[in-house]
């Protein structure tokens, strides 16, 4: 039960399924009807259990709770909407994790951006053998994200984000930059030898010491 509401009424009243001779007996009645009030909330909640369990319509402090079913971890600061996004795509992005467009995916939910993700891989067809090969050799990955305002994207953050979900082995660069000509901020980070990527440090204000501002 999350609370009493006043005047809620029990779809499911004990009064009526009373013996007739206690239906007649305004004291069990009044007795019956103060329980109605306790159990109206509670019937309310076990009807409205689906909606508990759908991200778009939990209650807000209820979403916390279902992130921890998908294992995400929301960030306060974000939007409701935002939050709501990320629990309710969690499942997706799991199965698209190391993908192009599961990177894309989950920066555009952490930024709310326009992100363009590039590597190295590429496909191509020719109707003669011999043809080029396409891409390059070196694993390479640019991720760059168009905002409104780019100091609204905490570059430290987004550097985790990148980092936990590309491959391991793959060196990145971020770069974050605004509509209508809005200065760009970006980093760069080699993966570390068979220990994934390595995030750069923060400064004082938690930007690492690389941004280009």
């Amino acid at each position: 039960m999350r609370g009493m509401i006043p005047g809620l009424i029990s779809p499911h009243p004990l009064g009526v399924a009373l013996p007739a001779l206690y239906q007649e007996d305004g004291f069990a009645l009044r007795l019956t009807g103060a329980l109605d009030e306790v159990l109206a909330p509670i019937f309310a909640s076990l009807d409205g259990l689906p909606a508990y369990l759908d991200p778009a319509l939990a209650p807000d402090d209820f979403l916390e709770w279902l992130s921890g079913w998908v294992g995400v971890t929301l960030d306060e600061t974000w939007p409701i909407e935002r939050r709501r996004r990320l629990v309710a795509d969690a499942a997706q992005l799991y199965r698209s994790r190391g993908t192009v467009a599961g990177l894309a995916a989950q920066v555009a939910i952490y930024t709310g951006g326009e992100v363009l993700v590039e590597d190295n891989g590429a496909a191509a067809w020719s109707a003669k053998a011999g043809g080029t090969v396409p891409g390059t050799a070196a694993a390479r990955l640019r991720v760059r994200v168009t905002v409104d305002d780019p100091n609204s994207v905490s570059l430290a953050r987004l550097e985790v984000v990148v980092a936990t979900a590309k491959p391991a082995h793959v060196p990145h660069t971020i770069e974050v930059v605004g509509r209508g000509g809005r200065s760009a901020r970006g980093t760069k980070a080699e993966p570390a030898s068979g220990a994934g990527p390595v995030a750069p440090d923060s400064g004082s204000d938690g930007t690492p010491p690389d941004a280009l501002n």
